[in-house]
């Protein structure tokens, strides 16, 4: 099913755009020329929960073509969160693509859940080359696989969807869990002066307790 987004080309100034509940954007991509337009803010932010950066967009410009395109870039108000910018990037069917895919992670590592650990997510995100037809908005990432703290999920870890090629190194980091930072430790980095250790040791005795309140639940 495609994800459709109206857009209009667009002549007023950005503010101007903003006050009627459209958000500035352009268009740009091998074969045209950049072309600025506005879009309806609500619609766009509910396609970019949906659908992220890595999804296909037809793009339906009023009064002209529709463009299979990806959101390139979304500039956002760093108080507010509203958008306040967004490029689109036109795809060539055709013609093999590069995109970062967001990772969806799923599931409770027994090292967090039953030893206490706290789970390290290094990466959201891993790069791919694919056609445009094989894009997916997502790759989900199975951390229950994390059974002790010696364990660690790799990029090589990862299941492709079909059609996908990797180009993020298969050896990056994707998840582990951390082992509890014991009484012994927290002297010795405070000996080291890592950190102010009572401040260390509340944060630690917070995550022993929701992970206590989470068990009751």
């Amino acid at each position: 099913m495609s994800i459709v987004l109206v857009a209009k080309k667009r002549t007023e100034e950005v503010d101007v755009v903003r006050s009627e509940g459209m958000v500035p954007a352009v268009v740009y991509g091998k074969g045209m020329e950049t072309t600025s337009l506005s879009i309806p803010a609500m619609a766009f932010q509910k396609l970019y929960e949906q659908a992220g950066d890595s999804s296909l967009v037809d793009l339906q410009i009023e009064g002209g073509e529709t463009l299979p395109v990806v959101v390139q870039d979304v500039q956002m108000n760093p108080v507010k969160r509203d958008v306040m910018h967004v490029d689109f990037k036109r795809v060539i069917m055709g013609e093999v693509m590069t995109v970062d895919v967001a990772l969806e992670f799923v599931g409770v590592p027994p090292a967090e859940k039953g030893l206490g650990g706290t789970t390290i997510k290094s990466i959201d995100s891993i790069t791919v080359s694919c056609l445009p037809k094989d894009l997916a908005d997502r790759i989900v990432v199975d951390l229950s696989s994390l059974q002790t703290f010696d364990d660690s999920i790799s990029v090589s870890d990862i299941v492709l969807p079909e059609g996908m090629t990797l180009v993020t190194s298969t050896t990056a980091l994707v998840a582990k869990v951390a082992a509890p930072i014991t009484e012994d430790k927290l002297k010795a980095m405070e000996e080291e002066g890592v950190g102010n250790i009572e401040d260390i040791a509340v944060e630690e005795k917070g995550k022993k307790e929701e992970s206590k309140e989470e068990e009751k639940a």
